[in-house]
């Protein structure tokens, strides 16, 4: 069940086997074997595919037909951030753009870089506003 769910999954996102090895760290043959059922992932990968893919690891090993069903981890609050992360890197092509290739990232300029830590740094400061926040609130 888990290659077929796999396979499905990657298909719904229009993913290359090279597309998942490349998210996963491994090669691409490493990822094929997972989805003709030679091999299985162990349960970091088990995890981290369930949750790039917004379903749960049950539904991903074939113990229950629902991705998210009520009462699962997808209705915490958290979880309900990273999947709006996780459409947000859909919706905008972050994948296909290679931005989880670490070659890509060591081309970068020097300006490109700079422009990235100035983002960096505005999640920083709006994270830090939020926590200030907070505590006040308790």
């Amino acid at each position: 069940m888990f290659p077929v769910r796999l396979k499905a999954l990657r298909m719904q996102k229009k993913l290359t086997h090279q597309d998942m090895a490349e998210f996963l760290g491994i090669t691409r043959q490493g990822y094929s074997k997972y989805e003709n059922g030679q091999s299985q992932p162990d349960i970091d990968t088990i995890n981290k595919l369930a949750q790039f893919f917004n379903v749960t690891t049950d539904y991903l090993l074939g113990r229950t037909n629902d991705p998210n069903p009520p009462g699962s981890d997808s209705d915490n609050e958290e979880l309900g951030t990273l999947a709006k992360i996780n459409q947000l890197i859909k919706e905008y092509g972050i994948e296909q753009m290679g931005f989880f290739d670490i070659e890509k990232w060591k081309q970068l300029s020097e300006d490109e870089i700079e422009e990235i830590v100035k983002h960096f740094e505005w999640v920083v400061h709006k994270a830090t506003q939020k926590n200030k926040s907070s505590r006040k609130d308790t």
